[in-house]
C-alpha cells in the first residue's frame, strides 16, 4: 500500500466529504493533516504539489486533487 498523507482544512466541504468518505471504510489507513492546526502543513503541501488547494491527497509523495478524484482513487485500490 502506498503512503497517503491527506491535507483538509475542517470547515472545507469538499474536506468533509472526503473525511466522511474515509470514516465509512475501515480499511483506509491515511495520515490526516489539517492545516489550521499547523501552518508547516500549507508549505508542505505547496512543496510537494505546486499548490496549496484542499483537499489534497499525496500518494507517495505525488499530489491528487479534487475530492471526487480523490474518493474515486481510495475505490479504485480497495483492498
Amino acid at each position: 500500500m502506498p503512503e497517503l498523507t491527506l491535507y483538509y482544512i475542517p470547515t472545507c466541504p469538499f474536506c468533509r466529504k472526503v473525511l466522511n468518505y474515509i470514516d465509512q471504510r475501515q480499511d483506509i489507513t491515511v495520515s490526516l493533516k489539517n492545516l489550521h492546526e499547523n501552518p508547516d502543513y500549507q508549505k508542505e503541501l505547496l512543496e510537494s504539489g505546486g499548490k496549496t488547494q484542499v483537499p489534497s491527497l499525496l500518494i507517495d509523495g505525488k499530489a491528487l486533487y479534487e475530492s471526487d478524484d480523490i474518493i474515486q482513487w481510495f475505490e479504485e485500490h480497495k483492498n
